[in-house]
C-alpha cells in the first residue's frame, strides 16, 4: 500500500461578470426612446414619416442599448481551484487561462467612480501572460481568493515534486 495522495479534483469557486452598473444609462435610453417613439408615432410634423422615427429608434437602441449589453454579456470570469478562466464573445468565443501553480502577480486599479460603486479592475500577470478582470465587484475579496489559490497550488505542486523526488519511479 502506497502513501500516494490522489490528484486534486478541479472545483469551481466562482463564476462572475463585470458589474452591470454601466448598463444603467442603457436602460434609461431604452425607456426614453420607447416613450418618445410611442408619443411621436402618428404625431410627426409634415415632412417626417413614421418609418423614419422607427428607423431612428432602432439605430439609437441598437447603438446605445444592445451594443453595451452585448459587450457586458460577452465577458465571463471563472475561478477554479486550479486556474482563472476568462471567456469573451457570445458567438465566437475566445478563452484565456492562467494556472495558479504558475504563480502570478495581481494589481488592483480603481478609479473614483469604481470606488463609489465598489468595483475595480484586477490585472493578473505571469511572465508574458496578462489577464484583466475588468470592472468586477469586490475586487479585494477576489484578489484575496486568487492569492489563496496560488498559495495552495504552489504548496500542492511542491508536495508533488517532493514525492516525485523521493520515488522517481512512482507514476503520478
Amino acid at each position: 500500500m502506497t502513501d500516494e495522495t490522489p490528484p486534486q479534483q478541479e472545483l469551481r469557486i466562482a463564476t462572475f461578470r463585470g458589474s452591470a452598473a454601466g448598463l444603467t444609462w442603457s436602460a434609461l435610453v431604452l425607456i426614453a426612446v420607447s416613450g418618445a417613439t410611442g408619443y411621436f408615432l402618428t404625431n410627426l410634423p409634415d415632412p417626417f414619416e413614421d418609418w423614419m422615427l422607427l428607423l431612428a429608434a432602432v439605430v439609437v437602441v441598437g447603438g446605445l442599448v444592445v451594443v453595451p449589453w452585448w459587450r457586458w454579456a460577452s465577458r465571463q470570469y471563472v475561478l477554479t481551484t486550479r486556474r482563472v478562466i476568462v471567456t469573451r464573445g457570445l458567438v465566437i468565443r475566445h478563452r484565456r487561462e492562467l494556472l495558479h501553480t504558475a504563480g502570478y502577480g495581481t494589481e488592483l486599479s480603481r478609479g473614483p467612480l469604481q470606488r463609489l460603486a465598489g468595483t475595480g479592475t484586477l490585472r493578473l500577470s505571469s511572465g508574458e501572460t496578462m489577464i484583466e478582470l475588468k470592472n468586477i465587484r469586490t475586487p479585494k475579496l477576489v484578489g484575496e481568493a486568487l492569492a489563496d489559490q496560488v498559495e495552495i497550488g504552489q504548496i500542492l505542486a511542491h508536495r508533488a515534486a517532493q514525492q516525485q523526488a523521493a520515488d522517481p519511479y512512482l507514476d503520478h
